[in-house]
């Protein structure tokens, strides 16, 4: 089965590859430029989106949203986490965090996939902001995230150590889990 993963971001295909090739599933990314709407939730942003690339694209596809909400400063980033990566990057957080003592924050990944009807798959993974960069894995906020039971942050891990706990891997293991029990593939 093939599926379009519409993404400009090399490593969640690398991420959805190592989770849903092996099960029979082709992930061929396609880079196509969609409106991001600002909204209250990742869930908004990936039905606005799905339901805008469904009017020019054939064949099942699937994209995804994620943000990074600490709980110190009222789930902020969120829904504007690439936005804020872009701005203020990973020193900007550090630095909003600098004297706060709750670093308690957590991934959410929403997928969206598309086959004639849309279908919507969401993991969390709940862990804190560590004191400084670290890692060379991953990308985004994975240098400053450290997922609860680790001391390693995402940047630290390998593609299959993060996608065994993270947020992207728990909604990736929801579609497959999904796919199987109504495809039969």
């Amino acid at each position: 089965m093939k599926i379009f993963f519409i993404t400009s971001n090399d490593g969640k295909v690398r991420e959805a590859k190592a989770l849903l090739e092996p099960l029979g599933v082709e992930v061929i990314k396609k880079t196509i430029e969609y409106p991001e709407i600002q909204a209250g939730s990742l869930e908004e942003v990936v039905e606005f989106g799905a339901k805008w690339l469904a009017e020019i694209l054939d064949g099942p596809f699937m994209i995804e949203d994620s943000g990074l909400f600490i709980e110190a400063l009222n789930g902020f980033p969120g829904v504007y986490s690439a936005y804020v990566y872009k701005t203020i990057g990973l020193d900007g957080i550090l630095k909003l965090l600098s004297d706060v003592e709750n670093r308690r924050a957590y991934f959410k990944s929403v997928i969206g996939y598309y086959d004639g009807k849309l279908h919507i798959f969401k993991g969390i993974v709940w862990g804190r902001i560590s004191t400084e960069k670290r890692g060379i894995h991953g990308f985004g906020y994975d240098p400053i995230f450290v997922p609860d039971g680790y001391e390693k942050t995402f940047a630290e891990m390998t593609t299959e150590e993060k996608n065994a706990i993270s947020h992207r891997g728990k909604a990736l293991k929801e579609f497959h889990r999904w796919l199987k029990e109504n495809l039969k593939y």
